[in-house]
């Protein structure tokens, strides 16, 4: 008998093995499914569906990508935060003092500065604060929020203080699309940016540093012993969905013509969490059903009681946490599966 041939191959061989074994597994996962068209056929049908309620259109996909960006980190890296409103504010304020101090009015250009801004200090805080984790990061978190907010108001000849910043305008969309009363323009113009800011998601989720993340949500402890660099890369992904929530930021103030200190509030926080925990958190599309039901919700309740509309969206969120845990869309693919399972031989 060959004894070459008895010999066990050697470990670098093993390795480069289950590497490509992984890669061919991320590359299978992260293919397109047709269901996942749904979403998107959605939007564009509500553009001709509904072209009197754009507005709220254009708001609902702002709230999306906010949720997409707190979907980055709490889904798929475990952080749960309670001041990623932080990161909104910054990218809100960057994008009107770029048009109210510097006078750029281009749109985009307001985006990428509100993404600069938010990012930075994403990788600031992140760098200090992901060291703590449970209770002292929620606190702190909250805290710099709370502080930014205060400074912002202390600071009120530049910021504007609570009365805000108005007469945020932007420039034609590409220098040829002007906005219309009815907000058709700018529906279009948010939804264009969720597609691309989704797309550059997706393809970090389903990276093997997307997967590196999940490892780091799942066991800590586990990624710490296998030498993985678990700090840099949370500080990486807090950096991430920080620039992410700085773009709907910027969109929000240029959507909404000025933005106020109220874009710093607790109450942005907390409604960016309900929505992501609505849809479910985990998902990348959970922010898509878990921000429109809110903003649909938040709308229809509002007109039937000003005062207390709140109390229907607490009544639901006790309904999803008590028995759709992981999320109305991860009970819509649960049930899905099950079919699926049935339905086969």
């Amino acid at each position: 008998m060959d004894a070459s041939k008895s010999r066990p191959a050697p470990a670098g061989g093993e390795s480069t093995v289950a590497r490509a074994g992984v890669a061919d597994f991320l590359v299978r996962r992260s293919r397109f499914r047709p269901a996942e068209a749904l979403p998107w056929i959605a939007a564009i049908a509500a553009f001709f569906i509904f072209p009197s309620q754009m507005v709220l259109g254009g708001q609902t996909l702002i709230m999306i990508l906010f949720a997409l960006s707190l979907d980055l980190i709490l889904g798929y890296a475990g952080i749960v935060t309670l001041g990623h409103a932080a990161f909104f504010g910054l990218g809100a304020y960057g994008a009107s003092l770029l048009i109210t101090d510097l006078g750029w009015s281009e749109p985009v250009s307001g985006l990428l500065a509100g993404a600069l801004i938010a990012a930075i200090a994403g990788f600031l805080s992140g760098w200090l604060l992901l060291r703590y984790r449970g209770l002292a990061f929620l606190v702190l978190t909250l805290s710099v929020t709370i502080m930014l907010q205060q400074l912002g108001n202390l600071f009120r000849d530049f910021t504007g203080g609570y009365d805000g910043i108005p007469g945020v305008n932007v420039a034609p969309l590409f220098g040829r699309f002007d906005y219309d009363i009815y907000g058709h323009t700018y529906y279009l113009y948010c939804l264009g940016v969720l597609l691309i800011v989704f797309y550059c998601v997706r393809r970090i989720v389903y990276s093997p540093f997307g997967q590196a993340l999940v490892g780091i949500r799942e066991n800590i402890g586990r990624m710490n012993a296998l030498g993985s660099p678990v700090h840099w890369r949370l500080v990486v992904v807090y950096t991430i969905s920080a620039a992410v929530a700085g773009i709907a930021g910027a969109l929000f103030a240029q959507t909404n013509a000025f933005v106020t200190l109220g874009v710093f509030d607790f109450d942005q926080s907390a409604a960016v969490l309900i929505m992501l925990i609505l849809g479910g958190a985990g998902w990348l599309y959970g922010g898509f059903i878990g921000a429109a039901l809110y903003m649909v919700l938040q709308n229809e309740l509002a007109k039937a009681s000003p005062e207390f509309w709140q109390f229907g969206i607490g009544l639901l969120l006790i309904g999803v946490v008590l028995f759709v845990r992981r999320g109305t869309l991860g009970r819509v693919l649960n049930v899905s599966r099950l079919l699926q399972a049935r339905t086969q031989p």
